[in-house]
């Protein structure tokens, strides 16, 4: 809002995401990803696939996006999404990493089994590629999930809904928001909407 405004300005989308990441992480010393700022700027649902070697593994070598309505709708109906808690004052989640390569191939495959569940309109499948996509994170960044800051118990709160639906993750590190998937109702969650083609 601050940079555009309530719409998106008529340029490069790529460009426009360059350009959001740098006042986003501008004088950050651990810069976050680009990924929500993809999110913010690019229409209906993506799949990004990153190459260390291309511009230092920031931003993604490729984009996939879909802008089906029917896929969006359904989207829309499975994907609910239950406040947790804001990130706690003094909290890192890069305090331990464990880049192990086989956990780190299981996370790149969680996102592409993520995408292609999307796709098919297969919750029980987005479901399961969420449920593993966190596993990867405990494995590779434990402090995503517990951390001396973390006041709550993020991974008991994680299983319970995994237990009772499809699936479920957090929406970044430290907690967030949990997403939790389902063909049913989940009680206190909000759901979305999934911009499609203009820039407003």
């Amino acid at each position: 809002m601050q940079l555009w405004g309530d719409r998106l300005p008529d340029r490069d989308s790529a460009e426009l995401v360059r350009e959001l990441y740098a006042l986003e992480n501008d004088g950050k010393p651990e810069p976050s990803g680009s990924q929500d700022m993809i999110g913010l700027v690019y229409p209906g649902i993506s799949r990004l696939d990153y190459d260390h070697d291309f511009a230092g593994g920031i931003f993604p070598i490729h984009i996939e996006t879909k802008t089906d309505p029917r896929i969006a709708g359904w989207l829309e109906k499975v994907l609910h999404i239950i406040p947790v808690m804001p990130r706690p004052e003094g909290y890192n989640p890069l305090g331990v990493k464990n880049l192990d390569e086989d956990w780190i191939q299981r996370l790149g495959q969680s996102g592409k089994d993520c995408f292609d569940s999307i796709v098919s309109m297969d919750s029980r499948m987005l479901g399961a590629s969420l449920n593993e996509c966190m596993s990867c994170w405990q494995a590779i960044l434990p402090d995503t999930v517990s951390h001396p800051t973390i006041t709550l118990d993020l991974l008991q709160i994680l299983q319970h809904y995994q237990n009772l639906y499809e699936g479920a993750m957090y929406s970044g590190c430290g907690g967030g928001y949990l997403f939790v998937i389902s063909e049913q109702s989940v009680p206190g969650s909000f759901g979305i909407q999934v911009r499609l083609g203009d820039r407003s």
